[in-house]
């Protein structure tokens, strides 16, 4: 079975109080544009995220307000950033590498730098006629030039969803894949 991929850039997801701070009491988070999933978007805003040892300026948000605040990263990103975060699933912050987050109006400290691991975004209808509903890890073949496979891809489901097979730049780029290229999934 084939699944899409959407390739994730390094981004930044804030509370409600988070973002106050860093935008000021009267901000709204401005859509800039929708993304795949459902109800999520691109914000206008953006932030820098800095380190001990270095900075990525103009950095995007991601909304709406979420209930933690997180910063994900590649590893390339980690290694300019002189930190070592973990790989978790988005909302996971155990052993969260930490960071200043620098806005407009205000700044914050927060233990949030994570590695968010290669999942798949999917439905409970798509993931019962798919025969997936009780796996939670799968297996991905790529072909090209540069194939392979990718393990520990968990199964993320919501509903709603959009079908799609989220990595990070540096997955993405090993395997020279792009936005909507199609892999096909391995079940063990």
């Amino acid at each position: 079975m084939k699944v899409s991929v959407g390739i994730s850039n390094r981004h930044v997801h804030l509370t409600e109080d988070d973002f106050k701070i860093l935008f000021g009491n009267d901000a709204i988070m401005e859509i800039d544009r929708p993304v795949n999933q459902p109800g999520q978007y691109a914000s206008k805003q953006r932030v820098t995220i800095q380190t001990t040892k270095n900075k990525y300026e103009n950095v995007r948000i991601l909304g709406p307000a979420r209930s933690y605040t997180q910063v994900e990263i590649s590893k390339t990103d980690a290694y300019f950033l002189g930190v070592n975060p973990p790989v978790r699933t988005s909302g996971d912050l155990t052993g969260a590498s930490p960071v200043k987050i620098i806005g407009p109006k205000g700044e914050i400290d927060r233990e949030a730098a994570i590695i968010a691991d290669r999942h798949i975004h999917i439905d409970h209808e798509t993931r019962v006629t798919l025969g997936l509903e009780n796996v939670q890890e799968v297996s991905v073949r790529i072909v090209g030039e540069k194939g392979g496979i990718l393990d520990h891809v968990m199964l993320k489901e919501s509903n709603p969803a959009y079908y799609e097979m989220h990595l990070d730049t540096d997955d993405a780029n090993a395997h020279l894949l792009k936005n909507n290229d199609e892999v096909e999934i391995i079940i063990k």
